[in-house]
């Protein structure tokens, strides 16, 4: 999986707690190495979690080595980007997207 610099991967094994535990919302892209849009995600995944740390975490989650939480959340498309508070999917968007328009998209869940 192509990582974006300063956002954690997540697995199958430690979504429960890395994501659905967390203190903070989290943005979880589901990625794949084969997904041309999520590669264009990589720097806007980066700037995001530079700026926004101290209110979001963001993290990849790589559909092809995940099945089970990717099914879970019935994700089909790539990227899909979901918005988890409390351990509750709260927003779901799919396609790659500029930053300043992610943010926005976020600004209620923050």
């Amino acid at each position: 999986m192509i990582k974006a610099a300063g956002v954690a991967e997540v697995t199958d094994a430690d979504f429960e707690t890395e994501v659905l535990g967390s203190e903070l919302p989290v943005l979880v892209e589901f990625t794949a190495d084969w997904c041309p849009p999520c590669r264009q995600m990589g720097p806007v995944l980066t700037a995001l979690a530079a700026e926004e740390g101290e209110r979001l975490k963001v993290v990849q989650l790589d559909v092809d080595t995940n099945p089970l939480t990717t099914n879970a959340y019935k994700v089909l498309s790539m990227p899909t980007f979901m918005v988890f508070r409390a351990g509750e999917p709260v927003r779901s968007m799919v396609g790659a997207r500029p930053k300043r328009r992610l943010l926005e998209e976020l600004t209620d869940v923050l």
